[in-house]
Order: structure tokens, then sequence, then C-alpha cells
């Protein structure tokens, strides 16, 4: 079992950033793949950003590349979501994710996933 908890939401100026981190608790963490999803007002849960087992893999969704950059520290059991030139689309609750893997990929739908953190807000006001 993985317990997850983000931290770091908040409300912005749009051209802002933040900087969420997910802290994980209960298993080993270095051979779990991790992501982040973003869910808005009326929208079904997107994928943001994904990470493999080492960090040595990332891949992100359409709307985020070169503004968003996902990174893991396994000394410290973290991720961490970095947000640049956040715009109000990015307005959302932000979610950790996590599942075991031993290949070593990255992992982009919701269902791919087994375990969740509880969501953070995030806020980008024009």
């Amino acid at each position: 079992q993985v317990q997850l908890v983000e931290s770091g939401g908040g409300l912005v100026q749009a051209g802002g950033s933040l900087r969420l981190s997910c802290a994980a608790s209960g298993r080993t963490f270095s051979p779990i793949a991790m992501g982040w999803f973003r869910q808005g007002p009326g929208k079904d849960r997107a994928f943001v950003a994904g990470i493999s087992r080492n960090g040595g893999r990332t891949y992100y969704g359409e709307s985020v590349k070169g503004r968003f950059t996902i990174s893991r520290d396994n000394a410290k059991n973290t991720v961490y979501l970095q947000m640049n030139s956040l715009q109000p689309e990015d307005t959302a609750v932000y979610y950790c994710a996590a599942r075991r893997d031993d290949s070593g990929r990255v992992f982009i739908g919701p269902s791919e996933y087994e375990y969740w953190g509880q969501g953070t807000q995030v806020t980008v006001s024009s």
C-alpha cells in the first residue's frame, strides 16, 4: 500500500509559477512509477505528466509541454511538478498517482495507476 500526500497548490496570477510536491509513504518508493493528473470544473481527469521509477523517463501532456517539469527524489520519496507560465486554463485540482512497476515505463492513463492522493487546488487568475 502507498499513501500519497500532495502539497504546494494555491492561487497564482497568469504567467506565474508553482511547484507541487507529492510525498509517498508506505512501501518502497523506487520501484513505483508516478504521475500527475488534473481535473478542472466539469472536465474529466486528464494526464499532465509521468515519470518512470528511476526518473530516467518522463512524458507530458500536450498542453503542458515546455512549461511543466516532473521530477523525483527517491531518497525523499517525493515527486515534484514544477509549473511555469501558468495560464487560467491550468486551473484544476491536481492529483498525484502511483503504481507498482518493474518495467521502467511511463504510464499515462488514469486506470493504469493504483494509488491516488487527495488532490491540491491550483487556481490561476487572469
